[in-house]
């Protein structure tokens, strides 16, 4: 197939439905059935201070993204905003950043696929699980859009279920005492034990690197957006109601596990999820999380095949990357974007059995930093197209005020990662990850000033 624009050459196959629940999974993810244990260590009942915090600027990100997918709605998404509104110089570093970024998280998610199979099949060796779930989830994704979004509306429904229960029944264990000997737990716990912020404003800050990370995918749904059926209907809807899921599920889940438990007697490592289900005697409460979990990990390399191969895509047709790579199949899927990308996290597999732990830390830091490189150049090219451009219908509001106070707050959250040895070495890996794209820029410039 000929070069296409972007437009002409992806279908446009994902309905409302479809976008509502990839809003809603990205918003959702293992971070918080899994995260959430160790983020409650370091800030106690005020984490929910710090998801409410978190949610706010991830709100105003969303909304500055949603304008922006108004004014041209394509799978580039943030790349191609990036290159129109700042320079070619920043969609390059995008688009890159944002392949790398899902491809370690990908690599981690499909390697922990084979974690949660070996707990109840412990005889299976782990890259078997591994390898099913990356071939499953990179055939769904050659199929067809349609095919991808209905994988992962499946896949976030589970997510939102497994969560309403745990607040519904955690409400009326609190508020009748049922599961409780017929004693009501109600709402002390979340004060009692060193009162609502027993490591003060530190905690607060310090669990904002854990909470922001639980985000991460949310901005998924501009990606979609350029294969959303009616983008100028369904991206709005679904980025205003973002807010309110963070406010419900994360928030909402969290005051239920605070107050069911006292925040000091939670271990941190187990999932509370699994010790609110067995408290209300379900003998299978660490299965059916285990489930979860294992559904969220598919969900979120479903979500990074998706994704890369969509920016392998735009970037090809930036003349950022291989000409090759800018071909859909006759399915209108960009097939060799989804090939590549698939190949790269088979690879990444593979590599977490021959290089050490620690080796793989240095790697995935890459994506830590990326997630807050994105959502920053997401805030400031939406000041840019405001400076060029007319408002759309979808107005973000209090610009460019709210977009300054993200980026600050960004910066902000990138300083906190110098604090803690385990992730101090974001701050190391980011400089050389960016100096080789810098590099990597020029000589593409080059390149294509001597094929013009």
């Amino acid at each position: 197939m000929n070069k296409q624009t972007q437009n002409e050459s992806l279908a446009r196959g994902l309905s409302n439905r479809h976008i509502q629940l990839i809003a809603i999974g990205g918003a959702i993810g293992v971070g918080l059935f899994l995260g959430s244990a160790s983020a409650i260590q370091a800030a106690g009942p005020a984490l929910v201070l710090s998801y409410a915090i978190g949610g706010i600027i991830i709100f105003f990100i969303m909304r500055a993204l949603g304008e922006l997918i108004l004014y041209k709605p394509v799978s580039g998404s943030f790349s191609t905003y990036a290159a129109e509104m700042i320079g070619p110089w920043a969609g390059f570093i995008t688009g890159w950043t944002y392949w790398f970024m899902w491809v370690v998280t990908g690599m981690a998610e499909i390697t922990a696929v084979g974690i949660y199979v070996n707990t109840w099949f412990p005889d299976i060796p782990q890259w078997i699980p591994a390898l099913i779930a990356l071939v499953a989830v990179y055939l769904v994704n050659l199929i067809a859009v349609k095919a991808f979004g209905e994988v992962e509306f499946w896949f976030a429904l589970i997510k939102v279920a497994t969560i309403l229960v745990l607040i519904v029944v955690g409400l009326v264990m609190i508020t009748t005492g049922w599961g409780n000997n017929g004693e009501a737990v109600g709402f002390s716990n979340l004060w009692e034990h060193g009162g609502f912020m027993p490591k003060g404003i530190t905690g607060v800050l310090f669990a904002l690197q854990m909470v922001m990370f639980a985000f991460l995918g949310v901005e998924m749904v501009g990606i979609a957006a350029g294969e959303a059926q009616n983008p100028e209907k369904t991206i709005p809807s679904a980025v205003n109601k973002i807010i309110w899921r963070i406010l419900i599920f994360y928030i909402g889940a969290l005051i239920v596990i605070l107050s069911l438990y006292p925040w000091n007697q939670l271990d941190g490592k187990t999932s509370p999820f699994v010790l609110t289900f067995a408290k209300i005697g379900i003998p299978a409460a660490a299965s059916i999380i285990n489930f979860v979990i294992l559904t969220a990990a598919l969900s979120s390399c479903n979500s990074g095949i998706f994704s890369t191969g969509r920016m392998l895509f735009t970037l090809a047709g930036q003349n950022h990357a291989p000409q090759a790579l800018h071909y859909v199949s006759r399915r209108q899927v960009p097939s060799r974007g989804i090939t590549v990308s698939a190949i790269v996290l088979l690879f990444g597999v593979v590599l977490n059995y021959f290089i050490p732990e620690k080796a793989f830390t240095y790697i995935t830091s890459v994506a830590t930093f990326g997630a807050l490189w994105v959502w920053g150049i997401i805030l400031y090219a939406h000041i840019k197209f405001r400076q060029k451009h007319q408002p759309t219908s979808f107005k973000m509001p209090g610009t460019p005020w709210t977009n300054w106070i993200g980026i600050i707050f960004l910066i902000g959250v990138g300083a906190l990662l110098s604090l803690e040895e385990s992730t101090r070495i974001a701050l190391y890996v980011a400089p050389i990850w960016f100096g080789i794209l810098a590099l990597s820029y020029q000589l593409v410039r080059k390149y294509n000033k001597n094929d013009a």
